[in-house]
């Protein structure tokens, strides 16, 4: 017998109707939320960033690949991890199938971290993926975007972008006792990456959007934490299943990388 709710085909429909609208509000506010990140003000990329892909050295806007729109998903994956963060690795499984339709649309999408090109390349051919990945391990573009970790002597006086993991960074040095109130995925990703928790910390994942037209580059969005929750997709269908995330206090302790579930 099911502990939830149970109730006649008229009650479910009645409060239906109730959630359709409510869903529909959230919907034509999601709306206005995007214009409001289009109308945005764009800031000139004056830096000229140099990375390295499997296919050579290129520039920020050679990433654009002949399109005149940039999204970057900034992968955590340091130069002393040995692979990649579990966690933004189930969120490249969401996009990388969904890049022929951003093409369509004038969008690349691509990925850049830290680690030497070689591990990247390594790691992507491990987990199926198709989609471009940059390092940024001789460049200053994880720095400037915040998300990775520079040394205390070059940390600017007024932070401009960071990731909601350097934040914690700091925060565990400062107060190590922070260490034993962590969920428990932050452990579980530490190990999964060869790191400990500094190490992991060292690194953070969000998104970045660029504009090019003409020979001119420019910064238009970045969002962190759980404002890159819409490249998860398994989240949105799990928010639809009858239990939803069924995560208790401990979220995404269940996540794993794909090839690493065995026969679950």
């Amino acid at each position: 017998m099911t502990s939830h709710r149970i109730g006649t085909r008229d009650e479910w429909l009645a409060a239906s109707a109730e959630l359709l609208a409510h869903e529909k509000a959230l919907t034509r506010m999601g709306d206005e939320l995007a214009q409001q990140r289009r109308e945005l003000p764009w800031v000139a990329v004056e830096k000229e960033y140099t990375l390295q892909t499997a296919d050579g050295t290129r520039t920020l806007a050679d990433l654009f690949d002949g399109h005149s729109q940039l999204v970057v998903y900034h992968f955590m994956f340091g130069p002393e991890y040995e692979g990649g963060c579990p966690t933004c690795s189930s969120t490249a499984d969401s996009f990388n199938g969904v890049l022929a339709h951003l093409k369509a649309c004038d969008v690349t999408m691509i990925c850049v971290s830290r680690a030497p090109i070689e591990k990247l390349v390594a790691y992507r051919e491990r987990m199926g993926w198709s989609f471009n990945w940059a390092s940024s391990h001789e460049s200053d573009f994880n720095f400037d975007y915040g998300v990775s970790a520079r040394a205390r002597m070059h940390v600017p006086a007024v932070p401009q972008l960071e990731a909601n993991e350097l934040a914690l960074l700091k925060v565990l040095n400062e107060q190590p006792a922070v260490r034993e109130h962590l969920p428990l995925i932050t452990g579980q990703n530490a190990g999964a990456t060869g790191t400990n928790l500094e190490g992991y910390f060292s690194e953070g994942h969000g998104v970045s959007t660029f504009a090019r037209e003409g020979d001119s580059v420019y910064h238009c969005y970045s969002s962190y934490a759980r404002g890159t929750e819409f490249l998860m997709g398994y989240y949105a269908i799990l928010d639809r299943a009858p239990r939803g995330r069924h995560e208790g206090d401990q979220p995404m302790s269940w996540l794993h990388r794909h090839d690493e579930y065995g026969d679950a």
